[in-house]
């Protein structure tokens, strides 16, 4: 109950305080990404595994096709575009979906259905929150785009020893013979694969810990880490 409440009053002040900024930021896309709308709406999973339309600043081409899953200089996304990503600015219009119940301040991202399908088990307790603006996940997560770019460039220019130095997780997924036959794959879908199979487990190991330790302080503390970029403790790491 004090979550739903928090979530109601604290949107309802965002968007009557940052209208400006929603409005500057809309009149910039229509300027700088001319053609398209200023809003990407996307029907994503929320709670109970229902669909709803996620709102949020659109930072890509319009007629882009292609994986949900980006990378730092992906050509789908455009300069402009970017910066909003980088600073987080093109989720604000989110602010909308969690005063009228479909998010909440805190909690996982809502996954596209593709996604959410994969949940199994324990797993689809995730299911059972509100998807978040932000949250454990999102804070590790924070500069995703940046991170499997990052990984696609090691992965390319790296033999699979010095691979598993730099990134040991992918150990138990990633055999010699399968590092080969990903290596022959497009960069693109070895983002999708680092994504899949490391990123995506790796956050639902986060948000279902939330869930089982729920704490409005910790909520409040996610929160001001968000907005000042700052890391917090979380399930015995720093995200």
């Amino acid at each position: 109950m004090m979550k739903r409440f928090f979530d109601v009053f604290a949107s309802f002040l965002g968007l009557l305080f940052l209208w400006p900024l929603l409005l500057v930021v809309s009149i910039l896309i229509k300027v700088k990404m001319p053609g398209g709308p200023v809003l990407f709406c996307q029907k994503r999973v929320g709670k109970d595994g229902k669909l709803f339309t996620c709102h949020k600043f659109r930072s890509m081409t319009v007629n882009h096709n292609g994986s949900s899953v980006s990378v730092a200089g992906d050509s789908r996304i455009t300069p402009f575009g970017a910066k909003l990503r980088h600073y987080k600015i093109d989720e604000l219009p989110e602010l909308w979906d969690v005063l009228i119940g479909n998010m909440s301040f805190v909690g996982p991202r809502p996954d596209v259905p593709g996604y959410a399908d994969m949940l199994v088990g324990d797993d689809r307790d995730v299911l059972r929150l509100r998807p978040g603006i932000t949250g454990p996940a999102t804070l590790k997560y924070r500069l995703e785009d940046e991170m499997i770019s990052e990984f696609v460039k090691s992965f390319r220019t790296q033999d699979y020893m010095e691979l598993n130095k730099e990134y040991p997780q992918i150990v138990s997924v990633l055999t010699s013979v399968d590092f080969e036959n990903l290596r022959k794959k497009t960069d693109q879908e070895i983002a999708v694969w680092y994504n899949d199979n490391i990123i995506y487990p790796d956050k639902v190991k986060l948000n279902c810990y939330y869930y089982r330790h729920y704490s409005f302080l910790k909520d409040i503390e996610m929160i001001f880490a968000t907005i000042l970029g700052k890391k917090v403790a979380f399930a015995g790491e720093s995200v």
